[in-house]
């Protein structure tokens, strides 16, 4: 049996046929070790001839006629997604890792009777191989190589998918390699995400900002609300968090003199698993001395509308569905408190009882454990429980509950508020920014208030960190600071869910 059938034939769900295609396979492969000196090394030679990349003479010869000849003769490397085998004349499609295809031809009067008879009975779907010869335009218009010589570069023991079937969701996220081998967009979602990662630095350096890495590994989790994976350090001898947030290891550059810094790199929080939540996820966190929220915003603005232009040449973005999503413009900015008041068809301000917060919360269905049920708590509960759900367009909403935000400066005209907002786009959010708190003694106060939160039982709460605030105490500038998470950018550019925007994403 020869396994030259176009992988649209292919039926993966058929563990009986796979079964039966690499045994086929393998025994290719030990006829390749038996030939090496004619298999010019066996089925995974160290190197194999390349001149050119299939992107590279795709690009050079995109207006050859049909049927005409270079006179140029290149070897590629591809891998073959397509075979045709038609007596004296054999087709195949070579892939590159981008996606962009040539056609080899590999003929009895090029490359001999043997020759031919080996890639007949040798090449299958899968493989990669190195043709060498002439660049040609076929009758049919197709860009190829009319091979003179062919090696095969590795042999494929497993079939591929089906290219003209759809992978399953499930079946992508656990089998990236293959998700990427048959659909663009995987390939495409990749580049995607390398052009908003080199355009976020880019800005940054346009604003004199400096990257930094952090510790990841922390003998006191910080920075976020929330809860930590735990591990222990043999060499310490010590219990240490996965960290959630670099935050207050940034601060610390920011108190050394370092005005301007930014980070893009993993954090890991141990909680659930959803369309917007990932366990291990990338974060971008930046920080600007003399700053505050409002010039921080600014500049989150500026970041994700040049991240958008990077990869979609507008700010207008079109999703995977085909919807266009405006990323344009000057976005809006709403307080969370009168939103809210507007939303509920009642006054809620920061002098709101607890008692009332509870009643309209059970009034409306939004349930907060009793445990957690602060004023603040409840505030952001309700928020997204009236609000969240009508934003449409890219909007900040401004000036959080007091109690809920351990690390920002209260407002400095509005009693019992934050300077803090939070970033909704596509219904979720993706970025939140603070006029930062500096005052060390202020700082410990809320510390100790989280502590008590956390002896209740809120496993989200922070402790206090000693280290930080001495660090505070040497004198930390006013401060604007964001965190943005890479992969809900990516949601927000691309329209798609957050396993798909991560490469490997975390599953079971």
């Amino acid at each position: 049996m020869t396994d030259n059938t176009p992988a649209a034939e292919i039926d993966p769900a058929s563990e009986e046929d796979v079964f039966e295609q690499k045994a086929v396979r393998l025994a290719k492969r030990e006829r390749l070790l038996t030939e090496r000196v004619d298999a010019a090394g066996g089925p995974y030679p160290v190197a194999v001839p390349m001149t050119d990349t299939i992107p590279a003479l795709r690009a050079r010869f995109a207006e050859l006629a049909a049927g005409d000849e270079t006179g140029v003769t290149a070897s590629v490397a591809g891998r073959v997604v397509f075979s045709r085998n038609t007596g004296k004349l054999c087709f195949a499609s070579l892939q590159s890792g981008d996606g962009s295809r040539i056609q080899a031809m590999v003929s009895l009067a090029e490359v001999g009777e043997e020759s031919l008879q080996a890639w007949k009975e040798l090449v299958d779907l899968g493989d990669h191989v190195s043709v060498t010869g002439q660049v040609i335009s076929s009758r049919r218009g197709e860009l190829s190589i009319m091979v003179t010589r062919w090696q095969i570069a590795a042999k494929a023991l497993l079939p591929l998918p089906n290219l003209h079937s759809e992978l399953s969701e499930e079946s992508r996220v656990r089998s990236r390699f293959l998700d990427l081998i048959v659909r663009d967009q995987a390939r495409e979602t990749v580049l995607a995400r390398a052009k908003v990662n080199a355009s976020l630095r880019a800005t940054f350096t346009d604003h004199e900002f400096i990257e930094v890495e952090t510790p990841m590994l922390q003998v006191q989790h910080g920075g976020a609300a929330a809860r930590p994976f735990v591990t222990t350090s043999n060499a310490f001898d010590a219990e240490l968090y996965l960290r959630i947030a670099p935050e207050l290891f940034l601060k610390r550059a920011v108190v050394g003199g370092i005005d301007r810094v930014f980070e893009i790199n993993r954090n890991f929080r141990n909680e659930g698993a959803d369309s917007t939540h990932s366990p291990e996820f990338a974060m971008l966190e930046a920080y600007q001395a003399y700053s505050d929220y409002h010039g921080i915003a600014d500049l989150t603005q500026e970041l994700i509308q040049k991240a958008a232009i990077a990869v979609a040449g507008s700010t207008t973005v079109t999703w995977a569905d085909g919807t266009e999503y405006d990323l344009g413009g000057q976005w809006d900015r709403i307080s969370m408190y009168a939103s809210l008041s507007d939303a509920a068809g009642r006054t809620i301000t920061p002098e709101t009882a607890l008692a009332d917060l509870q009643a309209l919360a059970a009034e409306v269905g939004v349930e907060v454990p009793e445990k957690v049920a602060t004023h603040g708590k409840l505030v952001e509960e309700l928020w997204e429980h009236f609000v969240k759900g009508d934003l449409s367009r890219p909007t900040f909403v401004m000036d959080f509950p007091l109690d809920t935000s351990p690390l920002v400066r209260e407002h400095r005209t509005i009693p019992g508020v934050v300077e803090k907002w939070d970033l909704y786009v596509r219904g979720f959010e993706l970025a939140t920014g603070y006029s930062e708190l500096v005052d060390p003694v202020i700082q410990r106060e809320r510390f100790v208030e989280q502590a008590k939160l956390a002896a209740r039982g809120d496993d989200e709460a922070m402790r206090v960190d000693e280290e930080f605030l001495r660090a505070l105490e040497h004198g930390m500038p006013p401060t604007g600071g964001m965190g943005m998470g890479i992969d809900r950018l990516m949601m927000a550019i691309t329209g798609l869910g957050i396993r798909e925007t991560i490469l490997f994403p975390l599953v079971k």
